[in-house]
């Protein structure tokens, strides 16, 4: 047994027993790994996709998941893109439409005088 002095504390290590839990644990990790390498073959281990498969509905779904995934970030873009081409058709109008007012206003002017 160690101890140690870290303040007012005391501190005790049980040494034998901290050891002993740590080889019983990994004695239980190797036994899981072990008997899932004995026991466990490859096409158990592996879903259809990984196992190696060529076309099967997962594959397909998942295909089609990709699909439907870039139509809807195109879709999305899309809308931004058309929205600020609306905003710059209304600021072109606008812009227009103050010219023309500011030049009726410039010949009043020029008729008054």
């Amino acid at each position: 047994m160690k101890a140690g002095r870290v303040g007012s504390w005391r501190l005790r290590v049980d040494a034998p027993y901290a050891l002993r839990s740590f080889v019983a644990s990994l004695r239980l990790i190797l036994t899981t790994a072990a008997a899932v390498v004995v026991c466990g073959t490859t096409s158990l281990l592996a879903c259809p996709v990984c196992f190696g498969a060529e076309e099967s509905p997962l594959i397909d779904g998942a295909k089609l998941g990709v699909v439907v995934m870039v139509a809807i970030t195109l879709a999305v873009q899309g809308g931004f893109v058309g929205f600020f081409l609306y905003l710059r058709k209304r600021a072109k109008q606008a812009a227009e439409l103050e010219l023309e007012t500011e030049w009726l206003d410039l010949q009043r002017g020029s008729r008054s005088s």
